[in-house]
């Protein structure tokens, strides 16, 4: 089998009608600031965080922008970020204003999913993994699911 031209996930990029309440709303989550805005911080069309182990990016695009046709629905591919303790991270993601939208389900052996509508209309998904603990080096590390 050939070597695949994949090779990981670099950037998930989501939308936003109101890019800098979605920039500050996102950084207060993350606990970061955005490191890259366009054209400014005041105006932003475009702005990304680094985020995580990996420094992950996550662009946040003025739905202006939006490919013609694209659905302004929540839904599709949810991209899952994992945490160590999901059902506290989804309680303060609704506290935060964002809308539930698949509850935590334990999907056995340790993985736990759940995702939410955050405040701009975007599928915004958790996961605990093991696989993703196990990868870092860190298994069982005070990474629990929570409960």
């Amino acid at each position: 089998m050939a070597a695949s031209p994949f090779q990981g996930l670099a950037q998930v990029n989501i939308f936003a009608n109101d890019v800098a309440a979605a920039r500050d709303w996102y950084a207060d989550r993350l606990g970061i600031p955005a490191y890259f805005q366009r054209p400014d911080d005041a105006n932003p069309a475009y702005v990304e965080f680094r985020v995580g182990d990996h420094l992950f990016e996550l662009g946040i695009v003025h739905s202006a922008y939006q490919p013609e046709g694209a659905s302004r629905q929540a839904g599709g591919a949810v991209a899952r970020w994992h945490v160590d303790d999901i059902v506290a991270t989804v309680r303060a993601l609704i506290d935060a204003g964002a809308a539930p939208y698949e509850p935590v389900i334990e999907r056995g052996e340790g993985f736990v999913t759940a995702s939410v509508i955050d405040p701009f209309g975007n599928v915004l998904g958790l996961i605990h993994s093991p696989h993703y603990i196990e990868r870092l080096g860190a298994a069982g590390a005070g990474s629990t699911p929570g409960d």
